[in-house]
């Protein structure tokens, strides 16, 4: 894992960053964290199908303001953006497609 700042790229299989980077075949760049499954399912897809086909996502902010309701209603906004940013881990885990990149960059209200 590299991190600097509040950048991180996230790479679970213990595969060094730059090398998951490079090997990527299929790439998203999101505004938010949960923006990847729904722009993305078709690289996530081809990443789960094909030993040939690498899927990385880029998630650009950082996660603080994310709306919340329901058992996230009293959560804070540092506690939201952690949360966001545990999802594509577990994202990235389970769907075997790292890495993920995480740039910090704080959303614009």
């Amino acid at each position: 894992m590299f991190t600097k700042a509040n950048q991180e790229v996230y790479v679970p299989d213990g595969t060094e960053p730059e090398d998951a980077l490079r090997r990527t075949t299929h790439l998203a760049i999101a505004a938010h964290q949960d923006d990847i499954e729904i722009m993305a399912i078709d690289g996530i897809l081809q990443g789960l199908k094909n030993t040939d086909a690498h899927f990385s996502g880029c998630v650009i902010t950082d996660g603080h303001g994310s709306p919340r309701a329901g058992k996230f209603g009293h959560v804070s906004d540092d506690e939201m953006a952690q949360i966001r940013i545990e999802e594509q881990k577990a994202a990235a885990r389970l769907g075997h497609s790292p890495p993920r990149s995480f740039l910090g960059i704080p959303a614009q209200g």
